[in-house]
């Protein structure tokens, strides 16, 4: 049995159902290895971008021009993280721990669903191969043809976290409620 629950417009996916979000400790990993800039910037893949990691559009320069705050930063990074909750949500179809769910949010967001989507680590997460994710990570730390130490730090980061144990009752069924919807 799935308890459906609603929940405030800011938690539900566009139909309604409540939506799984990263934990405090998976948006410490993602701003520990974003860095906090209080002012925009032009981040090394060239685009304008501030706070932890937000890139800054055409139609925000003005509003970003002063500069943020870290917990306006952290506002923005919540949000931006959704797309990133979203994309592990529609491509992972098994049951993850906080720390797997937040590993997979952090690599995401770094690199964008599209990596994931075509990825061996998504396919190996949805065999339950869940001992070989660490490794699978740590392939992806190259950019321009050179293996990034950050880079490195950041995937070796995701995978402790993906290959912690959970507490008690920390277990969460992958989008239990699509499953509930559908099945």
């Amino acid at each position: 049995d799935v308890l459906l629950v609603r929940q405030p417009s800011d938690q539900q996916d566009a139909s309604g159902w409540l939506m799984r979000h990263v934990t405090e400790a998976g948006l410490d990993l993602i701003k520990r290895f974003e860095g906090f800039s209080p002012k925009i910037y032009i981040c090394p893949a060239g685009y304008p971008t501030i706070g932890y990691g937000h890139v800054v559009l055409a139609h925000e320069q003005d509003q970003f021009a002063g500069g943020v705050t870290q917990a306006e930063a952290t506002e923005l990074l919540r949000k931006d993280v959704r797309i990133a909750e979203r994309a592990v949500l529609r491509l992972i179809s098994v049951p993850l721990t906080d720390g797997q769910f937040d590993a997979l949010i952090s690599f995401t967001f770094n690199l964008g669903a599209g990596a994931l989507q075509r990825s061996t680590l998504r396919r190996k997460v949805n065999r339950g191969e869940h001992q070989a994710v660490p490794a699978e990570l740590m392939k992806w730390v190259w950019a321009a043809g050179k293996r990034l130490p950050g880079l490195v730090r950041r995937r070796q980061a995701e995978g402790v976290a993906y290959a912690s144990e959970p507490s008690a009752g920390m277990k969460i069924e992958n989008d239990s409620v699509r499953e509930a919807r559908t099945g």
